[in-house]
């Protein structure tokens, strides 16, 4: 209908250029804002939309651009925001004696409303055994390079109408926003210049060129046959300098869609908008009432294709603004346009019309008692579910002041703030249930956790760790905001934080940014400090069970926030549970509990040390080697660190003079942290007051061990027995409780 419109527009007499004004240049219409000439032109937008009318030739060309690099112009379409026109070829030719000549002057479209479409044209490259590279700017600053190679030994090597794919032509894509560029050869001319004296490269509308042998044998051939005026470009315009207008705000001054029954669009390549007339309008956005009714009634009666666009069978057509109806005539019924008019009902199809909306009717009424008797049986599952997780007993707790900094939230919260579960909500999926982004009521962005699998032993003590985890109250600790207990498996809400995880900001893919030896000690001091509290300062000691880097969130100013703890404390794992967990927690795992099953505090603390070897050394708990092998990221520095070699493992960005005594520090707690036994290794509380150490005085820290060649076997400067005393031995088993965790990984 858009198509036939736009024809309709076109030969319906209304003016497509300003009045006063030459609408054509030969055969080629020009439409405002372009015109022939400044004062035809909308000149105050861009000075491109003059344009100049050669009568030198017969008929008269219209050409854009300035008076030193003008362009011939084809076609011109307001609907699709689209110019084509005729751009030369690049090319370079040899001789026998490797003379040649050339032409691969750029294009410079800056500040000029057109930019070629990306969709609509291709790169192209003719000859054999050259590269052909087109190289430019997208928008003002980003350079662009791309190419193709053809290739081919001999003219009969080649076929007529054969795909561009390499030989004897290829085809690059352009990209968006491209406002210069310029073409360049590599090549080897001298196996092929006899049969293939020059090579060829354009940007052209895509299906405009097919291969052809010819074009590749004499001097110019291919421009002499095909392209003499150059090769067909389709450029994107658009009104570059401004926007549509936000709804709900002014008009701006310089508005250009200035018709009435016209709306703005933005444009598809580039900065800008476009105008069009609205639905059932044709004719010139940009002028004053440009845009008229299109008479749909009219158009059926001149031209019989008209009558499938606007369908009115046996009615009678009646126009009307921006569309039409199609009316039966007294004693007749439907609306005439797909099925046509035809006689009110019979006797009979009154009838059976009664019969059928009574039958529907009680369908309906089934329906709706159906849904009623459903609606309570679910408001009953419901309450069910919110008692067995404990809903009455955290009301009893809130009531009596107890708990009064978690929120209840019903599942129908839940849902609205998800979007109903969307996949664009998800932030991760793991072994236990899917995290979602959720937006609250009040506009709160939380991470709402939805676990897989409930037992009933952890469902009768779910609400009594959540009123403990809710009383948790640290800086570095994601908060418990509430819960949701009106499903069969309970949900946690908590706090949103906004900059990613430790894992990705060490190892992300995307780029991999230095990253200060500060900043890294601060999310080590950070997380110690979090396990710390989480260890001795609650009313009971709660273990986090999985710490690892996919469980430490950073916010704007890389501060750590520790996630999902309690793992442990909320749930008991049988066989195959804890199967599961390792799997999840392979290469932080303690291997004291992987034997036993069982988590302690110093699971955690064994877990940190694996987190501070990765701040120190920016590789995986679980790495691949240089011949790629898996490697575990704690047996293999123990391994080193037992030799003294371990400053090989330590990320380079951070290493100098001024660092290495504190990362040799940083080294043995992490070393002390890995020890085999549980009981040999320090507290959480110690480790955090030996990273607040370090952090305030590092130069104190350097200074201790100058001169200091037992530094490597023992940790200086704290009052624990288990994080003074040698430890080659420990080292040693270290590596063999280590070990295991390696042939895991293998």
């Amino acid at each position: 209908i858009i198509r036939v419109t736009a024809q309709a527009a076109a030969s319906s007499g209304y003016s497509m250029a300003l009045p006063g004004c030459p609408d054509k240049c030969g055969n080629i219409s020009i439409p405002y804002p372009f015109g022939i000439g400044p004062s035809c032109a909308a000149t105050s937008i861009s000075s491109y939309f003059n344009l100049t009318c050669n009568n030198t030739f017969n008929p008269p060309r219209p050409m854009v651009g300035d008076s030193e690099a003008l362009v011939e112009v084809t076609d011109i379409s307001l609907e699709h925001g689209e110019m084509r026109v005729l751009s030369p070829v690049y090319y370079i030719c040899f001789t026998a004696n490797t003379t040649f000549t050339r032409f691969t002057e750029g294009y410079e479209l800056k500040h000029t409303p057109f930019l070629p479409s990306p969709s609509r044209n291709r790169f192209t490259v003719i000859g054999c055994n050259t590269l052909g590279l087109i190289g430019g700017y997208k928008g003002t600053v980003s350079h662009y390079v791309t190419g193709c190679y053809s290739y081919c030994e001999s003219i009969n090597s080649t076929s007529d109408g054969a795909p561009c794919a390499g030989m004897g032509c290829c085809e690059a894509a352009i990209p968006t926003d491209l406002t210069a560029w310029g073409a360049m050869f590599e090549m080897n001319q001298s196996k092929v210049w006899s049969f293939n004296p020059c090579f060829y490269a354009m940007v052209s509308e895509v299906g405009w060129y097919s291969f052809q042998q010819k074009d590749l044998v004499g001097h110019l051939g291919f421009i002499d046959d095909r392209a003499q005026r150059g090769a067909p470009v389709v450029a994107d315009w658009a009104i570059r300098n401004g926007s549509c207008p936000e709804e709900g705000k002014g008009i701006p001054g310089d508005y250009a869609c200035i018709s009435a029954n016209s709306y703005c669009m933005d444009a598809n390549n580039g900065p800008g908008y476009l105008c069009q007339c609205s639905k059932g309008y044709e004719g010139n956005p940009y002028l004053l009432n440009g845009c008229q009714d299109v008479d749909e009634c009219a158009l059926r009666k001149q031209d019989p294709k008209y009558e499938d666009i606007y369908p009115c069978r046996k009615g009678v057509c009646h126009n009307t603004p921006g569309g039409y109806l199609c009316k039966c005539k007294l004693g007749k019924r439907s609306d005439g346009t797909n099925y046509g008019c035809r006689p009110l009902r019979t006797t009979a199809e009154q009838v059976v019309i009664g019969t059928s909306v009574s039958a529907i009717a009680l369908m309906a009424l089934t329906c709706v008692l159906a849904m009623q008797i459903q609606r309570k049986r679910h408001k009953k599952d419901k309450d069910e579910y919110f008692k067995q997780n404990g809903g009455l007993k955290l009301y009893d707790e809130m009531r009596s002041r107890k708990v009064d900094t978690i929120r209840i939230l019903t599942e129908k919260d839940i849902k609205k703030a998800t979007d109903n579960y969307s996949e664009d909500r998800v932030l991760g999926i793991g072994g236990h249930g899917m995290v979602y982004r959720g937006t609250l009521d009040d506009n709160k962005e939380v991470a709402i956790k939805k676990s897989k699998v409930i037992n009933d032993e952890w469902r009768e003590e779910f609400v009594n760790e959540i009123i403990i985890l809710s009383q948790i109250n640290h800086r570095n600790i994601v908060r418990l905001i509430g819960c949701c207990l009106d499903v069969h498996v309970p949900m946690l809400v908590y706090e949103f934080v906004s900059n990613g995880t430790l894992s990705e900001f060490l190892h992300g893919t995307d780029h991999r940014s230095p990253i200060p030896l500060d900043i890294r000690l601060k999310i080590a001091t950070q997380s110690a400090e979090a396990l710390a509290y989480l260890h001795s300062s609650t009313s009971r000691t709660i273990l986090h069970g999985d710490f690892k880097s996919a469980n430490i969130l950073l916010d704007g100013q890389h501060n750590a926030k520790v996630a999902d703890f309690g793992a442990s404390a909320l749930k008991s794992m049988n066989e195959s549970e804890f199967i599961m967990f390792v799997q999840g927690t392979l290469g932080y795992l303690d291997p004291e509990s992987f034997i036993s099953h069982c988590l302690t505090d110093k699971s955690d603390v064994y877990s940190f040390g694996v987190v501070l070897l990765e701040l120190m050394t920016r590789k995986r708990a679980i790495f691949a080697n240089s011949i790629n092998e898996k490697e575990s990221l704690s047996y293999s520095f123990l391994l080193m660190f037992d030799q003294n070699i371990h400053r090989n493992m330590l990320d380079r960005e951070i290493m100098d003079k001024e660092t290495m005594v504190v990362l040799e520090k940083l080294s043995i707690l992490a070393a002390n942290c890995l020890r085999p036994r549980g009981d040999d290794r320090p507290t959480m509380k110690e480790v955090a007051e030996c990273l607040q150490m370090i952090r305030r005085h590092p130069m104190h820290a350097a200074s201790d061990h100058k001169g200091d060649s037992s530094a490597h076997h023992n940790y200086e400067g704290s009052s624990s027995p288990s994080m003074s005393a040698h430890f080659d031995e420990t080292i040693y088993k270290s590596i063999e409780a280590s070990r295991l965790v390696q042939d895991l990984v293998r």
